[in-house]
């Protein structure tokens, strides 16, 4: 068995970079950056009042000021400030020449209906210089950057608005199995439904690859050619379910041969993901999952999802909560990384799930993330900080 940390090296390093494609900056959420973008401006664009007050000379906050002039936002002033003098400004609106600070307007007076007083202590300069935030030619968003919601008000701000994206990675699911069959029928003697394949398509989806479901394969090696042979043809990516133990009719590992993909590893040390194929074969990579859904999603997470993301130019590091375990975990079986649903209680601990094994679906729906003992732990004790792969 291989450990998870040198699949996960075999994974990654069979990894190619998709092209790249320029999309509408409405459209680029959940995508990955191409290229560097960098400022056409400077952000601020001009030296800005942070707030609605006086801008004025620090020189003359003792003295009764004449207002000469109210700057809104979005209009150039019209007046340098002069000794004992003020403009009005709105907050966003360019600090006249002459003023090197701006007073609230709450620490102000009105003395006449055209002169002003400071009644505060002392004051920021509450000006936003030219340039604070961003300056032009300066690298504002870095290629491999995922765009969330917050990086379109940057792409936004600095006018790049086609950027340049690594192209969706194209991914075929197939879930095989004689038992199987589909979410819509009731099972019956020796069936079940089959979820695999909707829950490994939603994940993909999940962080941006577009999905072919090929649906259910029969247990037998002619279907299972068949439907690999179109899918390897048709996409980046090829991710099965099932037929990859050692029973009698796993087929997959020897089809993935027999079509000419070089199978790099069988099985990895870690519960639940046990049997777990890759193989690569010219551009194509191709993931032999467990059947059992809670190991599939598990194994997704761990070696699929980094390997998506890497085609994708994108360096993914799941995210993590550090926090005190709130029951005690122990195993008997050692031999291999065990990984533990766990839901995130209303004082912030950890608390593992009920939990009966890979096929445990509702231990999955109901966890907020996993948790791993590493091979040779038998336990944990209560109260130990844990750091719990949120999901």
């Amino acid at each position: 068995m291989l450990a998870l940390e040198e699949a996960s090296k075999t994974v990654l390093s069979s990894a190619r970079q998709l092209d790249s494609e320029r999309v509408n900056m409405a459209a680029a959420v959940g995508r990955v950056l191409a290229e560097d973008v960098i400022s056409d401006i400077d952000v601020p664009q001009f030296d800005r009042s942070a707030m609605d007050g006086y801008a004025c000379r620090r020189t003359d906050l003792a003295n009764e000021l004449s207002v000469i002039e109210t700057i809104r936002a979005g209009c150039a002033p019209r007046e340098t400030v002069g000794p004992n003098q003020c403009s009005k400004i709105m907050t966003g609106a360019m600090v006249p020449q002459g003023a090197d600070c701006v007073v609230m307007v709450e620490q102000t007076e009105m003395q006449t209906a055209t002169t002003v007083r400071f009644t505060g202590s002392q004051t920021k300069d509450n000006v936003r210089p030219r340039g604070e935030d961003i300056r032009a030619g300066e690298i504002v968003l870095r290629r491999g950057a995922r765009i969330g919601p917050q990086h379109i008000a940057a792409l936004a701000t600095v006018g790049c608005t086609h950027p340049l994206v690594s192209r969706r990675p194209k991914v075929g699911v197939i879930s095989t199995g004689d038992e199987l069959v589909s979410p819509g029928e009731k099972p019956g003697c020796s069936q079940i439904r089959e979820s695999n394949s909707h829950q490994l398509s939603a994940q993909v989806e999940q962080i941006g690859g577009i999905v072919t479901n090929y649906g259910i394969v029969a247990d037998n090696r002619q279907d299972i050619d068949r439907v690999m042979r179109t899918s390897v043809i048709n996409n980046d990516v090829v991710i099965l379910s099932g037929g990859v133990s050692v029973g009698d009719y796993d087929y997959v590992p020897d089809v993935m041969r027999e079509i000419g993909i070089n199978v790099l590893f069988h099985t990895i040390a870690i519960k639940p993901g046990k049997p777990t194929v890759f193989g690569v074969c010219d551009d194509v990579c191709c993931f032999g999952l467990p059947g059992n859904p809670v190991a599939s999603f598990v194994v997704f997470e761990l070696l699929v999802k980094p390997f998506l993301f890497k085609m994708m130019g994108h360096h993914y590091r799941p995210a993590y909560a550090c926090t005190p375990l709130a029951s005690a975990i122990r195993r008997s079986e050692t031999q291999r990384q065990s990984w533990i649903p766990v839901a995130i209680t209303e004082d912030l601990t950890a608390e593992p799930l009920e939990y009966h094994g890979s096929a445990d679906i509702r231990a999955l729906a109901d966890a907020d993330g996993l948790i791993s003992l590493d091979a040779g732990v038998a336990e944990i004790e209560k109260g130990t900080t844990v750091c719990v792969m949120l999901i």
